[in-house]
């Protein structure tokens, strides 16, 4: 089957470049910026033509939540428009597209685990475009497939664990926000995901569904902190500080655990806990670079 990945230099994208080898059986292309602009539908259509498309795996996103509170314009461009464009690709080709999206689509207010009927409620910018190209891809592709995630990490890129790593080396103690709770989850474990959907799914099946998929288990960013600095061996200690002790431009859900009930039954994945995860990552890291935290 040939697969398109775009944002492919992202955490999720390079975790899927590493993990192709195992599924050979399959050709896997994988473009990024300036090669792909996934805005320019004739770029996107000449792209999927000449490589025979039949999946499209949308990873490519605009991540940086306080900035697109100003620079809402390439948010939604990126995040809404972008996806539309795939989406109509994947008409033209009656291909499969599988798309990324995010538990900023929720307010937090809810105390269980967000299911995927649950209304959605974007506090800001970056929640609000997401949502967005969520419902551009559900009006526009013949066939999609899309997975709202959280918290990513990876070895690659950067993101909370490795900001971790290097400030535990820097610095004797730090406060991190205690009160917003949800689910780390490792970008190679979404990805394995992924891919064993790609590999179990019916190309004569037209697919209409959302799923949740982050790692197992409820943290804190503090509790996620603290386990990084402990796995780590990090002497740094690590403080609990409220919201308020730590504003940010743009409002994040306090609550954003979801359940993967949906995605567990149909799909048959089975979800690693949060802490076993980030101990493999860590320990990959490690023997990557000589020195845990090495970026």
């Amino acid at each position: 089957m040939n697969i398109l990945v775009t944002g492919s230099r992202g955490q999720l994208g390079s975790e899927l470049q590493e993990l192709s080898a195992r599924f050979d059986h399959h050709r896997f292309f994988f473009y990024d910026l300036p090669d792909l602009d996934i805005t320019l539908s004739d770029k996107v259509d000449a792209l999927c033509r000449v490589h025979g498309i039949e999946v499209i795996v949308n990873c490519a996103a605009y991540t940086a939540v306080d900035k697109a509170e100003t620079d809402s314009a390439l948010a939604f461009s990126v995040n809404r428009d972008g996806p539309a464009v795939l989406a109509a690709c994947a008409r033209e080709r009656n291909a499969l597209l599988i798309h990324i999206s995010t538990d900023y689509v929720f307010d937090g207010t809810s105390s269980f685990p967000y299911r995927e009927s649950d209304p959605p409620s974007p506090l800001g910018i970056y929640g609000i475009s997401k949502w967005e190209g969520e419902e551009s891809i559900r009006h526009i592709a013949p066939s999609y497939i899309i997975i709202r995630t959280s918290w990513l990490y990876s070895m690659y890129g950067l993101n909370f664990v490795k900001t971790m790593l290097r400030l535990g080396r820097e610095r004797s103690e730090l406060s991190v926000v205690a009160d917003q709770i949800g689910t780390p989850t490792w970008a190679a474990d979404l990805a394995l995901a992924m891919v064993s959907i790609i590999d179990r799914h019916d190309k004569d099946v037209r697919y209409s569904s959302t799923f949740h998929y982050s790692n197992e288990g409820v943290a804190s960013w503090y509790d996620f902190a603290q386990a990084i600095m402990e796995l780590a061996a990090l002497p740094c200690k690590v403080l609990p500080v409220g919201s308020a002790d730590y504003p940010q431009v743009a409002p994040r859900p306090h609550y954003s655990v979801m359940n993967k009930s949906a995605i567990k039954k149909e799909w048959g994945i089975q979800i690693p806990y949060w802490r076993d995860s980030l101990a493999v990552m860590l320990h990959r890291l490690e023997g990557e670079d000589g020195v845990t935290g090495s970026v």
